[in-house]
């Protein structure tokens, strides 16, 4: 790749965030359910759903937030740093 050629992002890189997402609305419809189906009550199954969802939300970005860039990352970035700003600004 040369310097001057922007990064166009993969298709696996554009979809990331989708499936996190997806993942915590997996964890959330299977909480919801789960509750729907032992209380029968619509209400405390929806609020346990939002709760689950939000969650696993956080929890699931804290993770991705700890994952170290590894070394194609890492050149990756600076070689964006290089077409734009210094970095750190």
């Amino acid at each position: 790749m040369t310097q001057n050629s922007p990064h166009k992002p993969t298709r696996s890189e554009i979809l990331k965030p989708v499936e996190l997402v997806g993942i915590s609305a997996a964890m959330g419809l299977f909480v919801g359910l789960t509750i729907l189906l032992a209380t029968r009550n619509w209400a405390l199954s929806s609020i346990a759903l939002g709760i689950t969802f939000i969650i696993a939300l956080v929890v699931i970005a804290m993770l991705a937030l700890g994952v170290k860039p590894d070394a194609a990352e890492k050149s990756d970035i600076d070689e964006q740093n290089q077409g734009g700003e210094k970095p750190g600004h």
